[in-house]
């Protein structure tokens, strides 16, 4: 899959697959992560206008499979972690608003590499009954790591992930 920045001209599209997540989690048991309204068509402009938005395109179809925001820098809802800490302080990306279409199996692990490649310690965070994402994220490395809140205060389960430097066996 080829993964590229998000232009206003993908709005429709975005709002679409946002659309079917939302109706994904209530029929695996989580309807009020997204509720029937998130992430807001506001939210979405502001993640492309700032760069953070990006898409996933099949390369078959030609068509947008999946969409999330990726921001580097201080998340300012992981300043507070309770029941736990984060595995490092170093600078980190955080996934956000990753969704899928429906019709490519492997969209978390292309974006999860795609990431990977810009910064090796990543955070991210789910709903407790999100037990889709949870599984994803555990089964691809992330460690959880503790609980934050979000800005509306609601609870949220915080996982990290840091890529180890590949170790030398070359001697001195």
């Amino acid at each position: 899959m080829n993964i590229r920045k998000t232009t206003m001209n993908d709005l429709d599209q975005i709002l679409s697959i946002y659309a079917y997540a939302r109706s994904q989690m209530r029929l695996s048991g989580n309807p009020d992560q997204w509720g029937e309204d998130k992430p807001s068509p506001e939210l979405i402009k502001n993640d492309i206008q700032n760069g953070n938005s990006y898409v996933m395109i099949d390369p078959i179809s030609d068509e947008i499979a999946g969409v999330f925001a990726f921001i580097i820098g201080d998340d300012p809802t992981y300043q507070r972690i309770d029941n736990g800490s984060w595995l490092n302080h170093d600078i980190y990306g955080t996934i956000h608003r990753i969704a899928s279409r429906g019709t490519q199996k492997g969209i978390f692990r292309c974006c999860l590499a795609f990431c990977e490649t810009l910064v090796p310690n990543i955070r991210i965070d789910t709903h407790a009954c999100n037990r889709t994402m949870q599984h994803l994220l555990e089964s691809n490395g992330f460690i959880k790591c503790g609980q934050i809140y979000v800005t509306d205060g609601s609870p949220r389960i915080a996982y990290q992930k840091q890529i180890q430097p590949a170790k030398s066996n070359h001697r001195s």
